[in-house]
């Protein structure tokens, strides 16, 4: 792993992004919803910077190792979560400055791109239509909202079958915490992690991405070399 962000732009055929921390900041939204879960259940809710390690991992994981809700418990808290996230906390958040842009150029440039989230994929093409960047997408996959397909590694290996013509040391997943690294490596792509997001450089330096970004830009110039 470089801890500088270096690489073969032009290697890199087709990109898979996660998408909270990544493409959006989308921490007033979650942090809101997961207060308000919390609220309904009777608990003390937590101010939103306490809340940020939720931002990026399956939601049901986070409630049990986050708040240390057993499963039925945790379930039902991603019940009530979605109650508010799908009326109102989807909306707030806000695309990362730089982005449409970098989407645009990928598109133009001939390369497939593709959403790997966690998020349910009904909630990520919501949030990707309400930003008018879901064009940018060949594919958009995430999880169910029965709980099925959670786990990053099942993500980025769904995500994969959606771009199988193109060889697998030419695709890489973007993505700021240690879940979409390990997501990537377990399929046996590339990875970068973005430090602008939600995840620390320390978390994701332990999962050795190929490189680190710290911006946008930095990011667009090292798939782009622009």
């Amino acid at each position: 792993m470089s801890e500088e962000p270096v690489g073969d732009a032009a290697r890199w055929q087709a990109i898979l992004f996660d998408l909270d921390g990544t493409l959006t900041d989308s921490k007033r939204g979650i942090t809101r919803s997961i207060q308000y879960a919390l609220r309904k259940r009777g608990l003390e809710a937590p101010d939103a910077g306490a809340l940020e390690p939720f931002i990026g991992p399956p939601l049901e994981q986070s409630f049990r190792e986050q708040l240390g809700f057993d499963a039925s418990e945790a379930r039902r808290a991603v019940e009530d979560y979605r109650e508010y996230f799908e009326q109102q906390g989807l909306y707030e958040n806000e695309v990362y400055e730089g982005i449409p842009e970098l989407l645009r150029g990928l598109r133009a440039s001939g390369r497939r791109v593709g959403l790997a989230t966690s998020k349910p994929t009904v909630f990520a093409e919501r949030i990707l239509e309400h930003f008018d960047i879901a064009k940018h997408f060949d594919l958009i996959v995430g999880s169910f909202l029965d709980g099925r397909r959670v786990e990053k590694s099942e993500i980025v290996a769904t995500a994969l079958a959606g771009v199988a013509d193109v060889a697998r040391e030419r695709v890489v997943m973007v993505g700021d915490r240690r879940h979409d690294v390990q997501g990537a490596r377990a399929n046996g792509i590339d990875a970068i992690g973005v430090t602008y997001g939600y995840g620390t450089r320390e978390e994701l330096r332990a999962s050795s991405p190929t490189s680190l970004v710290a911006s946008v830009p930095e990011l667009r110039r090292l798939l782009l070399a622009v």
